[in-house]
């Protein structure tokens, strides 16, 4: 625990001692709130409740979490200094869940910031502020999952455009996987059950009932699942890369 906190903690304030922690988490504020009260309709649904503001939540993280997760690994390879973390005396299970904490914290914090958009709405009426701060977590577990896929694809390229790219390729397919639209484009001679498997990879799937107040631990266990698998695999691509 000693070294992952040690990693931790350098990854974290390395964000906040350049621009880009604070350029993210600006840009992170300004989209949501777009996104909320001009394209989502927000005064003009009159109901009290933040679905507008999480309904787009997936795809403002299908472009924003992997512009901070291209950076997780491939900028370590390309300047050489992943030889030298990995000749520490440090575990690579530790530096892979270090550098991830680090990058979904940055996230929980924008996240929280946007806390303004909860007071408005419990200003304007009585939401059920149990099924938004459930939603609240289930959208910082979602973009762990996205940050996940991120770390795994940045361990496996040092350039970080194309980690960047191949993050938000693979994102893209698993949010669509969930989507009314793709599954209801599925042939009636395709069987059921293979379609309720296809959705239940999907992001949106699981996402979308958090966010309506359906609270089931398989939904927060999907994305737990999710998250470790993702890791696992990052940790396998660095140790390959190592062994080359």
């Amino acid at each position: 625990m000693g070294n992952l906190a040690i990693i931790f903690k350098r990854e974290l304030f390395s964000y906040f001692a350049t621009p880009l922690a604070y350029i993210f988490i600006v840009i992170f504020l300004i989209s949501n709130g777009i996104f909320t009260f001009d394209l989502g309709g927000f005064y003009a649904r009159g109901q009290a409740d933040l679905l507008p503001f999480f309904s787009f939540h997936p795809w403002l993280y299908l472009f924003m979490i992997p512009a901070i997760a291209m950076t997780l690994w491939a900028d370590e390879r390309k300047t050489g200094t992943i030889e030298l973390l990995l000749t520490l005396p440090v575990r690579l299970a530790d530096a892979v869940l270090g550098k991830f904490l680090a990058a979904w914290a940055l996230t929980g914090i924008a996240l929280l910031l946007t806390f303004p958009i909860w007071l408005t709405v419990n200003y304007l009426g009585d939401p059920d502020n149990g099924v938004i701060l459930a939603a609240y977590i289930g959208s910082w577990f979602m973009a762990g999952g996205f940050l996940a896929i991120g770390s795994c694809m940045s361990a496996c390229t040092k350039n970080t455009v194309i980690a960047f790219i191949l993050t938000v390729s693979i994102c893209f397919l698993f949010v669509i996987m969930g989507s009314p639209i793709l599954l209801s484009a599925f042939p009636e001679w395709i069987p059921q059950f293979f379609v309720d498997a296809f959705s239940a990879m999907g992001f949106l799937t699981h996402f979308d009932s958090i966010a309506k107040g359906v609270l089931d631990i398989r939904d927060f266990l999907f994305f737990s699942v999710f998250i470790a698998a993702w890791l696992l695999a990052s940790a396998v691509v660095i140790e390959m890369k190592k062994a080359n």
